[in-house]
């Protein structure tokens, strides 16, 4: 069936067993992945920001061919892109430098003003630390206030969570074929955790949440923080107060290194077949961890969060 635009054919993405890397390692259980990198801005958040645009457009916070500024690491600004090019909204994207280049192109082929924002002293490129994200915030604060735009606050418009509650929650719970007793995910707004738990919760009340922070940086675990940097792009910024978390029940949490990220990574190409970015791959070495573990014999969801695309440049691929 045709659709009348990209915007349609967000969500819906496919999902596969990964049996044979649950199979070579000797576990028992299973782990199904959404794959949301065939999303057309080859990542997950497609789903929010078209959640957020829409849900604005409803409730009339969004004026037609109002400007829309919000920050990201790349994965939002890309699906922000696509819903406000087509949508007719200009799109200005605030980034840190410290995001991998192929995101920043992305975003500028499909439309959007990319704004890039240098790292904090003694950054280091290919790792965005909670101190690195503050400056785009306000920078991006600065932006929206100046222009007089629309903010897409991904870290706290309601939009965000609901896109995942009304789609990936339930494609999970089919896709599953109403399997599933678990679903982990790597944090970063804390929207994907919250709305997809809140969907399969509706489903079956009994399915449990695991969220998945980088080692030295699991602040939503109540950790001390011993290295806010990492090489998980995405999430895991050391923010212990999400908004889309409160009031969230949460059965346990897991830490991954950013080489066991990276492993688990190339492990999901060369074993499945499956080109994934760094936090797919923290989230398959989470649901790897718990059929060694807790949910040993159980049916695990995790999102295949973005492309291997999309991290060409950095030491994922290298």
């Amino acid at each position: 069936m045709a659709h009348n635009s990209i915007v349609d054919v967000i969500g819906g993405t496919p999902s596969v067993w990964l049996d044979r890397m649950v199979a070579a390692r000797g576990l028992q259980g299973r782990i199904l992945t959404k794959l949301d990198y065939l999303n057309p801005g080859f990542s997950k958040k497609d789903r929010a920001a078209k959640g957020i645009i829409e849900a604005a457009e409803v409730d009339g916070s969004l004026a037609p061919g109002q400007t829309v500024v919000e920050l990201t690491s790349g994965n939002m600004g890309t699906g922000l892109a696509i819903v406000c090019g087509i949508k007719g909204y200009p799109f200005v994207a605030v980034m840190s430098r410290g995001n991998s280049e192929e995101r920043a192109r992305m975003m500028a082929a499909l439309g959007a003003e990319v704004v890039l924002v240098d790292q904090t002293p003694g950054g280091i490129p290919g790792e965005v630390s909670g101190e690195d994200l503050a400056l785009v915030e306000a920078e991006a604060a600065r932006i929206t206030a100046a222009r007089g735009a629309f903010r897409a606050d991904q870290f706290h418009h309601v939009g965000n969570a609901q896109s995942h509650a009304a789609t990936t929650a339930p494609e999970l719970w089919a896709d599953s074929d109403h399997t599933l007793t678990a679903f982990a995910d790597f944090a970063g707004s804390g929207g994907t955790f919250a709305g997809t738990m809140q969907g399969l919760h509706q489903a079956n009340a009994d399915i449990r949440g695991y969220l998945v922070e980088p080692e030295g940086a699991a602040a939503l675990a109540g950790q001390e923080i011993s290295q806010a940097g990492h090489p998980i792009q995405g999430g895991g910024y050391a923010m212990s107060d999400l908004t889309f978390l409160q009031g969230v029940s949460v059965d346990g949490y897991l830490t991954v290194s950013g080489d066991e990220a990276r492993q688990t990574t190339r492990a999901l190409a060369r074993e499945e077949g499956i080109f994934a970015g760094f936090s797919a791959g923290a989230n398959v070495a989470a649901a790897l961890r718990l059929l060694e573990g807790s949910e040993t014999g159980g049916v695990i969801g995790v999102v295949i969060c973005d492309s291997g695309l999309k991290y060409l440049s950095t030491d994922l691929w290298g």
